[in-house]
């Protein structure tokens, strides 16, 4: 693939030249950053760390419309997105981009779900690297990083007045060429490389997680889960922010004789998430559900598809109400098996 760059003071230009994609990129929804669809150019930056709400909704969203019906009808209107429609994730950071790459996985699984499928097929993503990684990311322990190019088509580097391009896809590469970039030298790629070393040496927080997976079923009724889940407010912050986080409900809502079938994002951290028709609940407390969240992202989904439900970005931590800390959790996990193996 190639090397391109451009000047920063032209990003509006370079992002307003892509006239047949939707674009989607961080902006700021109150207080929040997130990524929308790009209506005003000039109104792309670079100058962030990662945005609260990962871009997860671009293929997943909070809630949509499976499909319409009208009362006392049998035909159903499919509402499948349109593929033909191209769009560009720009600014993506490497571990929201390989969070789609774990949880397609699963989309694709037993049933290939053709809502995320299609959204996620018409997508060509342009990652950001990391110059400044935020204090509480650990993507390196779950094999990404900085300047990690899994699940992108093409990774930018913000070298000050220059923006570095690597295109890694032909995907990526033909987004560059339409954008009219130039080709980058060999300083710029010079200067890439120096600034993810410099990037991977700022990241302080890390985790082992050889034998986690296959440890945590044996913690299934011990104490330690208690040390966490009793703080916790079973808000679902950590869930709802997780890029790899994908648990949702479905519900019919009708209005006169129109109605939708539609899903919304969901979370194993409510109360009624396992409430059964008959009242009982298989995980009646936070000590369950916490024990579920965890287990299910370090032990259950790598049972199934080989790889760990988490890219270390480090969400969970940063906008817990209450300071929960998955790698204190992880690190008490591997403490509680020594002991108890110990104690055996």
């Amino acid at each position: 693939m190639g090397d391109f760059k451009f000047a920063k003071d032209k990003l509006a230009e370079v992002v307003g030249a892509l006239k047949d994609y939707e674009v989607f990129a961080p902006a700021a929804v109150g207080d929040v950053l997130r990524f929308k669809e790009v209506e005003d150019a000039s109104s792309v930056s670079f100058d962030f760390k990662n945005t609260n709400v990962p871009p997860k909704e671009l293929m997943f969203p909070e809630t949509e419309t499976l499909f319409k019906f009208r009362v006392g009808q049998t035909d159903i209107e499919p509402a499948v997105p349109d593929e033909s429609k191209k769009r560009l994730v720009f600014g993506i950071r490497p571990c929201d981009a390989m969070a789609y790459t774990i949880v397609e996985k699963l989309y694709s699984w037993d049933y290939p779900d053709p809502y995320f499928e299609k959204r996620r097929e018409s997508s060509v993503l342009f990652g950001l690297a990391c110059s400044e990684p935020v204090p509480n990311c650990f993507c390196t322990s779950l094999g990404g990083g900085p300047g990690s190019e899994q699940g992108l088509d093409a990774l930018m580097f913000d070298l000050g007045e220059t923006v570095y391009v690597k295109t890694i896809t032909d995907a990526g590469d033909a987004v560059a060429k339409a954008m009219g970039l130039e080709a980058a030298a060999d300083a710029e790629k010079k200067a890439a490389a120096a600034q993810e070393k410099e990037a991977l040496a700022k990241i302080k927080r890390t985790i082992d997680t050889t034998g986690i997976p296959e440890k945590l079923p044996s913690l299934y009724d011990h104490p330690f889960w208690e040390q966490f889940s009793d703080r916790c407010l079973s808000c679902g912050i950590c869930t709802f922010l997780c890029p790899t986080c994908h648990c949702f409900d479905i519900q019919d809502e009708v209005e006169a004789f129109n109605g939708r079938r539609a899903r919304m994002w969901d979370t194993c951290m409510f109360p009624e998430y396992t409430l059964h028709t008959s009242g009982h609940n298989p995980r009646p407390t936070r000590k369950e559900r916490t024990r579920n969240r965890i287990s299910h992202k370090y032990s259950y989904f790598p049972e199934k598809f080989d790889v760990i439900a988490c890219v270390g970005c480090g969400r969970c931590i940063n906008y817990c109400p209450v300071n929960i800390d998955i790698l204190d959790i992880l690190e008490k996990s591997k403490q509680a098996e020594a002991k108890e193996a110990k104690t055996a």
